[in-house]
C-alpha cells in the first residue's frame, strides 16, 4: 500500500545501476534538501514506487534488467501522477526524443552538474504537476457553480439547459472513451477527450476537467480510467 511522506519534504525515487552516477545524484539531491531511495533495477524500483509515495523520479534510460522508457511506463499503469526524469549518457537527438515520448518530462545527459541537476528538480517540484493532482481531483466539486455562471454572464437558465444537454450526452460520451482506451484507438480518444474538455469547461464539471486531462496524460492507465469513470458516475446520479 501507498504511503505518503507526511513532512514538507520532497521523497525522490533514483533508479541507477552504476554506483559513481548514484552517489553523485544522492548527495546533490541531498542539498533540496529531499529524501533519496535508491533502485538499481527496473524489478527493485517496480518495488519501491507500490510500497512508497514519491514526489518525483528520475530513471536511468539503460538498465541492467531492462530500458528507463519501458520503465517508465509500467509505473505510469498504477501512478500516473508522477512526474519523470530521464538521465542517460546518450546526448543523441534520437534518443532525446524517445524519451520525452515515453512521457519523461526532460532528459538529462551525463555527465551533468549538480546545478543543472537541481534546476531540473526543483521546476518541476515547483509546478508539482503531479503530486497534487489526486488530491486536488478529490477535493474538486463535481459543480463548479461560480466559474460557469461568470462564464455565461450569470443566466442560470442556459447554464441549466447546457448542463440538461450535457448530462443527456455523457453516458455516450463515456462510453466512446472507454472503447477508446481499451482499442487502443489513440485518434478516437484524442478527438473525444477534447471535445468533453470543454463541454466540461462550458458547464463547470470541474472534478470530471481534472480526471480528463488526467486521462490524455495516461491513456493507459487503470487507475486513470478508473477515476474518469467515477467522475462521470457522480454527475450522473
Amino acid at each position: 500500500m501507498n504511503t505518503r511522506n507526511q513532512d514538507s519534504i520532497p521523497r525522490l525515487l533514483l533508479v541507477e545501476d552504476d554506483m559513481t552516477s548514484q552517489q553523485f545524484f544522492q548527495v546533490a539531491l541531498q542539498r533540496l534538501p529531499a529524501r533519496v531511495d535508491i533502485s538499481q533495477s527496473c524489478a527493485d524500483a517496480r518495488q519501491h514506487a507500490n510500497d512508497l509515495r514519491h514526489d518525483l523520479w528520475l530513471i536511468d534510460a539503460n538498465l541492467p534488467d531492462g530500458d528507463g522508457a519501458a520503465l517508465l511506463r509500467q509505473l505510469r499503469q498504477t501512478h500516473p501522477d508522477i512526474p519523470a526524469l530521464a538521465h542517460t549518457a546518450d546526448s543523441s537527438a534520437d534518443t532525446r526524443t524517445r524519451l520525452l515520448q515515453a512521457g519523461f518530462h526532460d532528459v538529462l545527459v551525463k555527465p551533468l552538474g549538480a546545478q543543472t541537476l537541481l534546476g531540473a528538480v526543483r521546476s518541476l517540484l515547483a509546478h508539482n504537476p503531479g503530486t497534487s493532482r489526486l488530491d486536488s481531483m478529490q477535493a474538486a466539486p463535481d459543480w463548479d457553480e461560480a466559474t460557469a455562471l461568470d462564464a455565461l454572464n450569470g443566466q442560470q437558465a442556459h447554464l441549466n439547459a447546457l448542463r440538461g444537454l450535457f448530462l443527456s450526452e455523457l453516458p455516450s460520451t463515456h462510453d466512446a472513451v472507454i472503447s477508446a482506451c481499451r482499442q487502443q484507438d489513440a485518434g478516437a480518444l484524442r478527438s473525444q477527450l477534447h471535445r468533453l474538455q470543454a463541454s466540461c469547461g462550458f458547464v463547470g464539471a470541474s472534478r470530471l476537467a481534472l480526471a480528463v486531462r488526467q486521462l490524455q496524460q495516461a491513456p493507459e492507465s487503470p487507475m486513470a480510467r478508473q477515476q474518469f469513470s467515477t467522475a462521470v458516475e457522480a454527475l450522473l446520479r
